[in-house]
């Protein structure tokens, strides 16, 4: 099979959506850019120009699923933002600290960094929590877009006003830390308002500037990851859902987050109705993984492909990318790629459910200036 095709499991959809009245491929007049800022989840190889951070992405057998090398991304291969450039008809987004001049990147640049959080390091200091992780925080990342833009020879606000803007994923990385350094989910709790505080306060930063299309996306159902599996486990058989076999308690802080969230992105349109804001539910596309993971070719859903021994495929001290890792022999069963990050074909459904429906309201292919019916094709 052609190593660009779509897997098999979503050749269906691809071919009823490519005989839909009005279908055609992806044009070059939808956006003309995309800027992206967040964590690993978005990162295409930001953190491994930074050094230890993101070691691991750098090393095989991270890449090679698609790329047949680690390009940086957190993943076997391609990641969501680059389905959805595949998906409007533009190339890969190039990282920010990949280096050039401005017009290296008008259709785009990634500032996403792997272990980013939305909130500064002093934050976590503060809170008595060790912040060992960057410091490309997403005051700094959107900092760095201002900087970027200030050196285009082109008229930034036709380039803002024709580009879509990836929100993160961002925020996960500001629970993720201190609840691996042993916080507990109450004191985490009282994080979210702030996180999303600073997710909303860098949104009015860019309309300000003139963007007019963002996605912002929600938090993955944290209890079904296999690294919080592993350290959460529990003896307590209603600590878990029985359909899923995620941790509910933690999903349900994944479900406060984003709850907040959209109320405040429900406020952010009442003030600036004239700006498109996408609510990405990543919550909703990942957790039907779980709940019928057969239906997407998936097995051992709370397994992770790249890991080591144990019932979920991931010990701390033999990670992905360590030469005593363990590989799955066929990645797109599964959901989890290293027991934090997903698969290729996990991304690929979820991106696709970003594009066409029905995870992103509008979908983004409707959300394009002047948009109809698009097919996609990765």
């Amino acid at each position: 099979m052609d190593r660009l095709a779509p897997p098999p499991r979503l050749l269906p959809l691809l071919l009823v959506i490519a005989i839909l009245p009005g279908a055609r491929r992806p044009a070059s007049g939808c956006f003309t850019a995309i800027f992206s800022f967040g964590d690993s989840i978005a990162d295409t190889g930001n953190a491994i120009r930074l050094g230890s951070l993101g070691a691991s992405s750098g090393s095989p057998p991270y890449g090679r699923t698609f790329f047949d090398r680690p390009t940086g991304r957190f993943s076997d291969g391609r990641v969501i933002i680059d389905f959805i450039a595949q998906g409007l008809g533009l190339p890969l987004v190039r990282p920010y600290l990949d280096g050039g001049s401005g017009d290296d990147f008008r259709q785009g640049a990634n500032f996403a960094v792997g272990g980013a959080t939305a909130l500064d390091l002093d934050f976590f200091s503060t809170k008595g929590i060790q912040a060992s992780w960057t410091d490309r925080s997403l005051r700094v990342q959107i900092e760095s877009f201002k900087q970027l833009l200030s050196s285009l020879s082109s008229d930034t606000k036709e380039v803002l006003n024709t580009s879509l803007i990836l929100m993160g994923e961002i925020g996960g990385n500001d629970y993720n830390h201190p609840f691996f350094q042993g916080k507990n989910a109450d004191e985490v709790r009282t994080f979210v308002p702030s996180v999303i505080d600073a997710i909303s306060s860098a949104i009015n930063d860019l309309i300000e500037l003139g963007v007019k299309t963002l996605l912002v996306p929600g938090n993955f159902p944290i209890g079904c990851i296999p690294a919080y599996l592993d350290v959460f486990q529990s003896k307590n058989v209603e600590d878990y859902d029985s359909q899923t076999g995620c941790i509910k308690w933690l999903n349900e802080f994944s479900e406060y987050h984003n709850r907040l969230l959209q109320d405040e992105l429900d406020r952010l349109r009442k003030l600036h109705p004239h700006v498109t804001i996408i609510y990405a539910n990543y919550y909703d596309a990942t957790i039907s993984f779980f709940r019928a993971p057969q239906l997407f070719g998936f097995k051992a859903p709370l397994h992770a492909c790249c890991g080591s021994d144990g019932p979920y495929g991931v010990n701390r001290f033999v990670q992905c990318g360590h030469k005593d890792a363990k590989v799955c022999s066929d990645p797109s069963s599964s959901i989890s790629w290293d027991g934090i990050h997903l698969t290729e074909a996990a991304y690929e459904t979820i991106a696709r459910s970003l594009l066409e429906g029905p995870h992103a309201k509008p979908p983004i292919t409707r959300a394009c200036p002047g948009a109809q019916q698009t097919a996609i094709d990765f």
